[in-house]
Formats: C-alpha cells, structure tokens, sequence
C-alpha cells in the first residue's frame, strides 16, 4: 500500500524542514549521476551488493519486528528472502549488465530466444547461472516480446538508461511499499540505473523501523549524493510528488493511492480523474496489485498433488500474512472436476492448521471484517478464524476489489480441458480487477494433451507475469524478470500499474514473463519422469526449515562459496 497526496502541493511540511535542503543534494547528484561512467556505476552497485549483505541481520530483525513475527517461527524465512536476499542478487545481476553495457555488449548478448505464441519472440532470463540452476532447480522464466521485435531489436535496446550514461533526468520519487521489504531498494535501483534520475525514496509509515537498516544497506547510494531517505506520511508524500524538483514519480501501492496523487482526494480528484485532467502533470509509474487468480486446471491428480498444489495455493494467499500485490484472491477451478471436492478439502485443510499470525498490516481487521459482513457464510478457518474461504461466483467485492487481507475466494466454472482453461482465462481477463500476476496449475500430462491450445490460452491471459506450476511472486524474486502490470493502462483507469521496474536485465519493451516451475517436490517429481530436484520450496507458508534456508541463501548470495551449498540443500530438503 503507498501513500497519499493532498491537493495543496506546495504546502510546507512542518515535520521535515530539511526537504528543500536534500532535493538541492539531490539536484547536484543527478549531475554527478550523468557524469558518471557505467563502469563507474557498476562498482557503486557493487559497493550497495556488499553493504547490502552487511546490513542484512539488522533489516531482518526490524522486519520482523515490523510484523511482529515470533523470533522461531519459520516465517521468518519470508523476511530473509523477500528482504536482502531479493536485493542481494538483484546488484549483483545489475551490475554485470552495467559490466557488459561498459564494455560495449548487451545484456542479453547470447541469450537463448526462441518463438513464443501469437508470433511473439522470447527470450530466457532464468536459469542464467550455475547457482540458479541448483538452488531454483526445475524452475525457469522466459520474457516475452510484442509481435513484430526481432531477436537483434530486442538485443540492441537492452541497457535502457545505462545506455545514455550522459542523460541527466533529474531526480526521481520513490513512494516506498508498506509490506514487502525489498521493494523500496530494488524500486531505487529502478529509478536510479534505469531512469537515469537521483532518488529520494519516502518509506512507508509501516515500514518506519527499517530506516536504519536502509540507510546502512544503501550508503554507497547515499554518500555518492544520489540517494535521501526520508519518513512522513500522506502530507510528506503529497509535497514531494508535486514539488518541482521532482521530474518523475514511482509508487508501489493501490489504485487508490496512485488516483490520489495523480488527480488529488475527494470530489475534486473525482472531477478531474472523469475530466482526464491529472493534478499531477509529471510522469509517474506504478506498481499497484489487484486481484490475482488462481487458475486450477481439471487432470487426473494422485493425492499427494492435491495435497502439495493446496499447500501451493495456500502459499499464494498467505505468504507475508496475506499483505502481497501479488497474492492471489480467487480460485478459479472446474465445477464438474470430479477431484474438485477432494482439492478444497486439502485447500480448507492447510488453511486451518497453518499457525496464526498477527494481522499485522493497518486496515487488515477492518477489511476482513467487511468481507465476512457481505459472506457471513464463508468458511472461518485458522486457529483464529481469520482466514476466510469465501464462494465467490457473482461476488463483486471479491473479484473487483484487493483485499490485501487473508481472504480467497473460489470460482466454479463450467467446463473440462480446453473449455475449462478458455472460460477461466476470459474470467481472469474480464472479471477480475487488474492485470499484475495470474497463476496457473497444470497437471504435466494435462498440458501435454491441450497441446498448442494451451500456448493459445497463455498468450489470451493478459498479465504482466504469467505462472505455470510456479506463484508469480517467485517472477517478483527473480532478478532479471520486468516486474509490472500487463501494458496499456491508462492513467485514468492504471489497474495495476504503469511501467516496469526491477529487470537487472534492463530489457526495453518487454510484454510479459512466463514462470515455469516443477508440478511435484522432489522426489515424487523425478519418479513421475520431472527432470527436477527441487523439495518444497522455502517461500511455502508450509516450509518448516524456511528460515534456516533463506538465511543461508541470503549469506551465499552476498558471498557465494561452493563451501555454502550443502547447508542450503540440507535444509531446504529437511523443510
């Protein structure tokens, strides 16, 4: 969730006195920024890589005291994971592009493209490395391009601002996220290497604890001059956006947050959000969540895959309490699939015996409470009752709006096989709000049998990453993946989002990613003929080794060593 504006954009902020004093720094530094050499650039990268891995103990333990998770409890792994370990290996693929960019290449010079549906051309960006290949094993991603960009086209653009290291954009606003803890960094990194713009990044008020752990984990940044951190709320926010140092905006959050500092609150941003007339002239980007399905395709499933895929999708809701863009919100699953029953049996299962956890997100009760007024006969599950299983066919609350609370909903369509996955796609596509991340599971043999009509399908379901076997929000961890809503969005009605951040790859007019992952954990996966070692993975809400695992994953990605892996594989197989 972001922050909102006011609509008296040159209002004095009390509180932070400072702020013409730091955007004068930061003026100075974007021309500091322009003069300097990718190769330069590529070395401050660096430094942020090693400062980053310093820093992670500290940015964990506010995490989770942010969250208020028990020290023991295994979702401690989340704060490992999607904290320093995302951004760990996100400079240190930035600053191998800026590596190749310096010495004349591009960052996807002899990367393997092959055709995708529609006429399309795509390129694989996951596995990259011998260490993705092992620790990610049997999973894979791919970015697809508009028809019509060739292989050398997509080739020669990849740099994106870095290919203009002389461009000075002035500086940038980072409107930090509220609950994932990676995302201000990595939107900096966006903002500053991309779009060739000084950062100052605004966090969250929730996220108010990881101040210290940011400004040790980003020091080069902000000794360099490129980088300010400061705290506020709506007010602060607000003046910074429309304050005319300011030439660009980034916002992680919710379609309201952004209307509200594009178009300003109240019936006044109403009027001019209906008039097209932003409040807000200066471009801005977004990433801004919705309602992500989860498309449940009909096979023949042994019950340990009804068992694991239930404790998959329960994952996509619960992962971070419930408090993702990306988590998924409704189930979309074959009302004549004759294992339909026998799946929400382990679904409502998982639900249940998962530990509670504090609802730790502002605005969480508040919301659930609303969803149970609208379902009071939703199942209460949990050992709270928190989480709720909500029959949501015909329900607009569910399908037109982000909970951003512990709330699935589940949608019987009509329908087996290739009748099935159309009619879920045209849901996904029409009824559900947003375009950031629609998950699919697929039975291998299924897939197999659909043959080129599921191609048809994946290129029909319009969103910015599509999952096959895999959550979206593994695309949200990789650091090469683009990161945004499906294109096209306008500013009058964004969905989720505008624009495109993390891609260390820098990658330029990219559509979407397509994330594969294995069907099965290891090893009923190599005995049903998956060529994958990978064990339940430690992002599972289930994973009970998750933070030994993410733990020593964040140390390997700050200092890889052989001499680390078997740690990291004796845990993750223990989970």
């Amino acid at each position: 969730m972001g922050t909102a504006a006011t609509d008296a954009p040159t209002r004095p902020v009390g509180d932070h006195p400072d702020l013409e004093r730091l955007l004068d720094e930061l003026r100075a530094g974007a021309e500091r920024w322009a003069a300097t050499s990718v190769a330069e650039r590529a070395e401050l990268v660096r430094a942020v890589h090693d400062h980053v891995g310093r820093a992670a103990e500290s940015w964990v333990r506010a995490a989770v005291a942010a969250k208020r998770l028990g020290p023991a409890s295994a979702a401690v792994g989340e704060e490992w994971i999607t904290g320093p370990y995302a951004v760990l290996t996100a400079t240190d693929r930035l600053a191998r592009s800026l590596d190749e960019i310096a010495e004349g290449r591009s960052p996807i010079a002899g990367a393997r493209f092959h055709p995708a549906p529609g006429g399309r051309r795509a390129v694989d960006v996951m596995p990259l490395t011998w260490s993705e290949s092992l620790l990610l094993n049997g999973f894979a991603a791919e970015v697809w391009f508009p028809p019509g960009v060739t292989d050398e086209q997509a080739v020669a653009a990849a740099g994106l601002g870095a290919r203009r290291p002389g461009e000075q954009q002035g500086v940038g606003l980072v409107l930090g996220a509220g609950n994932i803890t990676s995302i201000p960094p990595l939107d900096v990194l966006s903002e500053l290497v991309a779009g060739n713009r000084a950062v100052i990044l605004k966090l969250n008020p929730v996220m108010a604890g990881l101040l210290r752990p940011f400004n040790d984990a980003l020091a080069p940044l902000i000794r360099f001059g490129v980088l300010r951190i400061v705290q506020g709320g709506a007010d602060v926010g607000g003046h910074l956006a429309h304050h005319p140092s300011v030439t660009h905006v980034h916002i992680t959050g919710s379609a309201a947050t952004h209307d509200a500092v594009v178009f300003g609150t109240g019936t006044d941003g109403e009027r001019r959000k209906a008039a097209g007339t932003p409040l807000l002239t200066k471009p801005i980007t977004s990433e801004l969540g919705g309602v992500s399905p989860v498309i449940v395709v009909p096979g023949r499933w042994t019950d340990r895959e009804l068992a694991f895929q239930a404790e998959h999708v329960a994952t996509q809701r619960l992962h971070n309490g419930g408090y993702n863009c990306i988590a998924a919100q409704v189930v979309l699953i074959g009302r004549h699939w004759a294992q339909k029953d026998a799946f929400l049996r382990h679904l409502r299962r998982v639900l249940d015996e998962l530990p509670a956890r504090t609802a730790w997100y502002p605005g969480s009760g508040d919301r659930s409470a609303a969803a149970l007024a609208l379902h009071p006969e939703a199942d209460r599950l949990g050992p709270d009752g928190a989480r709720l299983l909500v029959a949501a066919d015909g329900a607009a609350d569910v399908t037109g709006t982000e909970y951003f609370a512990p709330v699935l909903g589940v949608i019987e369509l009509r329908g087996t096989g290739a009748e099935f996955l159309d009619e879920a796609v045209r849901t996904a596509n029409e009824d559900l709000a947003g375009s950031l991340g629609a998950n699919v599971i697929i039975r291998p043999d299924t897939r197999r049998a659909l043959g080129s009509r599921f191609g048809r399908a994946m290129e029909a379901l319009r969103y910015g990453t599509i999952g096959i076997n895999a959550w979206t929000g593994v695309g949200f961890l990789l650091p090469t993946v683009p990161w945004g809503a499906y294109p096209g969005n306008p500013i009058t009605d964004v969905g989720s989002g505008r624009g495109l951040v993390h891609n260390a790859l820098l990658l330029e007019g990219s559509e979407r990613t397509v994330v594969r992952g294995p069907f099965r954990p290891f090893p009923s996966s190599v005995l049903a003929g998956e060529l994958t070692l990978s064990p339940r993975p430690p992002w599972f809400v289930t994973a009970r080794t998750a933070a030994t695992t993410a733990r020593r994953m964040t140390r390997f990605a700050a200092k890889p060593s052989i001499a680390r892996l078997p740690g990291i594989l004796l845990a993750a197989f223990r989970g």
